[in-house]
């Protein structure tokens, strides 16, 4: 799988990116027609704790899946967006098969 991050408002570590490719490639368990990722994220400016947002884009053949969460840290926030695209991925292929 192919996978685009682009960070907003800080600079990513590489520990933080090795995670996220981790997280993603399992998603091809479940779903092996997977084109690739766009993932954003994103440092909200404001007093709030929960200002990490990532914003993860699964292209996969028809639609493209999407899921936006936001916590505390970027870690919380992938394993949240990952959570939601494999469910959305098992919808998906119910719905296909």
């Amino acid at each position: 799988m192919k996978i685009k991050t682009q960070a907003v408002n800080f600079n990513v570590q590489d520990s933080l990116l090795e995670f996220l490719d981790k997280k993603l490639n399992k998603l091809e368990v479940f779903y092996d027609r997977i084109i690739g990722a766009k993932v954003y994220l994103k440092l909200e400016n404001g007093s709030e704790k929960s200002n990490k947002t990532v914003e993860i884009v699964l292209q996969v053949p028809g639609n493209d899946l999407t899921a936006i969460k936001t916590s505390e840290s970027f870690e919380e926030s992938i394993n949240s967006a990952c959570d939601a695209l494999k469910k959305m991925i098992i919808k998906k292929k119910e719905k296909t098969a």
